[in-house]
């Protein structure tokens, strides 16, 4: 991406954070990109081009890092830590983008909604995937792995709505908390009642 384009694209998550999506006018962007209103169509289509460069970005990044997160563990007992540490991490470290992501998507047209989906889907069936891995293997408790997985990430991801990044606790210990909670207190419940 080229430095402008970078410029405005940044604005716009500051702008659609602060104001909302439909709040935020081009000339806003533009204002706080120090460039020309008119400059920005060079770049973007529309103001809705910019959000769904945003949204697809941000899919996109938080899947190739929780891939890279997960490279080289076989065992899913530390696949689902390092997934849910690595989810966590990444929704505090980029809370403008996350919460962007998940209160702007009306701002979409349908196909670009579709698109968007889709990405979203594919990220959701890792999680989908390692909880049947998990169960198949007796180590989960079984239970429904897409309910599961919406439970899991819906409450991981809800840390960018309160962490605070000058706060009493770091987004990696913060990480390591839901990390316990999702595998030790949820997903193992099956192993401590055959211990029982």
């Amino acid at each position: 991406m080229n430095a402008t384009k970078e410029i405005i694209k940044k604005a716009a998550i500051n702008l659609f954070y602060k104001k909302s999506y439909f709040a935020t006018a081009m000339s806003s962007i533009a204002l706080d990109s120090s460039i020309q209103k008119a400059s920005i169509y060079y770049h973007y289509d529309s103001k809705e081009d910019i959000l769904f460069d945003i949204l697809m970005t941000t899919m996109k990044e938080l899947t190739a890092y929780i891939e890279t997160c997960l490279k080289g563990i076989e065992n899913i007992d530390n696949r689902m830590r390092a997934a849910v540490r690595a989810h966590v991490k990444f929704h505090c470290d980029r809370q403008k983008e996350v919460l962007i992501s998940d209160s702007e998507l009306r701002g979409l047209t349908a196909s670009n909604y579709k698109a968007f989906v889709i990405q979203r889907d594919a990220y959701e069936k890792k999680f989908q995937d390692m909880i049947i891995q998990g169960i198949d293997q007796g180590y989960f408790a079984s239970g429904d792995a897409k309910v599961i997985s919406y439970a899991i990430l819906t409450m991981c991801t809800a840390v960018a709505g309160w962490f605070k990044p000058k706060g009493r606790l770091s987004g990696n210990q913060i990480s390591s908390i839901y990390e316990e909670l999702v595998v030790t207190k949820l997903l193992r419940e099956s192993s401590r009642r055959d211990i029982a």
